[in-house]
């Protein structure tokens, strides 16, 4: 079978020829339709984040994917059902994270993360999957299902946000997301069209005219340029935020989050910075934190909970949105146009098989 793989230092994807896979009891076989592209392929490309599987020399990519069962093989899902499938696994055995429906709260060392980090993707023409690692997805929903990963993200982020916030009575009334990636802006189209927050603010250092900004335009959003507007005069050139959603890796915007939340606000980290060093005035920061009931937390990875939360949630966000959202949609004979950056870029994915 055809499969999208890196080998360490080529910094390039690669069409790759690999045995069809045999699912092991429990396990299903998925044939593959579509898989998302995000950032974290890219720094799996790069060489800076990720680890190959034991005793490979390269690693299939993929992590946001959707197919169709091919073969159920005894489990209870049935032959053509439509799923999508979770990213984390047990690094060995299973342990007391997974054993909780808990994998996104695992430590390093406990888990591994298909097509990331120790374990093959699913940009392949099959996979196999336990069965209790396999969403199911209306057949509608189907040509969007790459997105049900990255909006489980955010699913996780937002509730994480709220049950920080449980001790007293909270409703956001305004967001601010920082970052106008495909993870910023799949994020304030939730926040409009689920959450439904007042008003909300995206954050970003590009230039009209850009698809992203007439996204954030048409969500009804307002677009903030930080080359204008950094983040902490946020609140003097338009309002303190009650929620703030960093999804840049911009070190900075961590401390910076705290100057833009309002009284009784959260900050969520979902970046993931490269090392740097820099001043910080630790003492106005802890100060700002306890006078004002602020909170930071940061969050990573998913559970089935999140993508369950996200099936549904992907069935709310406007046609017009995910239209102009997904920007190109390549089979494998044009793949390497998925991994193509530039200013129409906005979401893309690889097409394994037709639904």
């Amino acid at each position: 079978m055809n499969a999208i793989a890196v080998e360490p230092g080529t910094g390039e994807p690669v069409l790759v020829e690999m045995p069809r896979p045999d699912p092991a009891p429990g396990e299903a076989l998925v044939r593959t339709l579509r898989v998302g592209v995000d950032g974290t392929d890219h720094e799996v490309i790069a060489g800076r984040h990720g680890a190959l599987p034991e005793g490979a020399t390269r690693l299939v990519l993929g992590h946001e994917a959707v197919g169709v069962v091919e073969d159920s093989n005894g489990t209870d899902l049935e032959e053509g059902e439509f799923v999508v499938p979770t990213v984390r696994r047990p690094a060995a055995v299973s342990n007391e994270y997974f054993d909780r429906g808990e994998p996104d709260m695992a430590p390093d060392g406990k888990y591994v993360e298909r097509g990331i980090v120790g374990a093959h993707g699913f940009m392949a023409e099959y996979f196999t999957s336990p069965e209790e690692y396999l969403v199911s997805i209306p057949e509608r929903f189907a040509p969007l299902g790459f997105l049900v990963e990255p909006i489980s993200i955010t699913e996780k982020a937002i509730e994480h946000a709220v049950a920080s916030r449980s001790a007293f009575d909270w409703e956001p009334e305004s967001a601010l997301v920082l970052g106008n990636g495909a993870l910023g802006l799949v994020t304030l189209a939730m926040f409009e069209a689920v959450l439904d927050v007042d008003r909300t603010y995206c954050l970003g250092r590009s230039d009209r005219p850009d698809p992203t900004i007439d996204l954030i335009d048409e969500l009804g959003a307002t677009y903030v340029d930080s080359r204008e507007t950094p983040v902490p005069e946020i609140p003097e050139v338009h309002e303190s935020v009650d929620l703030v959603y960093e999804a840049t890796g911009h070190a900075k915007h961590a401390f910076e989050t705290v100057d833009a939340l309002a009284p009784n606000g959260v900050g969520v980290l979902l970046g993931v910075p490269e090392p740097w060093e820099f001043e910080v005035d630790g003492g106005s920061l802890h100060r700002e934190l306890v006078l004002h009931n602020k909170a930071l937390l940061g969050t990573v990875n998913s559970h089935r909970g999140h993508f369950e939360s996200a099936v549904d949630t992907l069935s709310q966000l406007p046609t017009w949105f995910t239209d102009e959202f997904v920007t190109g949609v390549y089979g494998l004979e044009e793949f390497e146009d998925a991994f193509e950056t530039g200013d129409n870029v906005i979401k893309t994915a690889v097409e394994f098989g037709t639904i």
